[in-house]
């Protein structure tokens, strides 16, 4: 799974934000649930990658619902 970058996060429907949501909630689950019982992880920057693609999502979700836009990396 690739990082999800802020702009393809945007662009997405509210109804495929959820859905990559829950996906990512899912895998992370999976990975933290596997690496609770001491199994090796074959990839370890995975959990901090999927852990920051929900904060992305959630972010922009709260953004929108609050109808805040940010320019340039400054709130407006």
């Amino acid at each position: 799974m690739a990082v999800i970058k802020t702009k393809d996060v945007r662009a997405m429907k509210t109804e495929e934000r959820s859905k990559r949501l829950g996906e990512f909630r899912l895998e992370l689950a999976k990975l933290r649930g596997s690496s609770a019982v001491g199994a090796s992880i074959k990839q370890p920057g995975k959990m901090k990658e999927l852990h920051k693609a929900i904060a992305r999502i959630l972010t922009i979700d709260n953004e929108e619902k609050m109808k805040i836009k940010k320019k340039g990396g400054q709130e407006a």
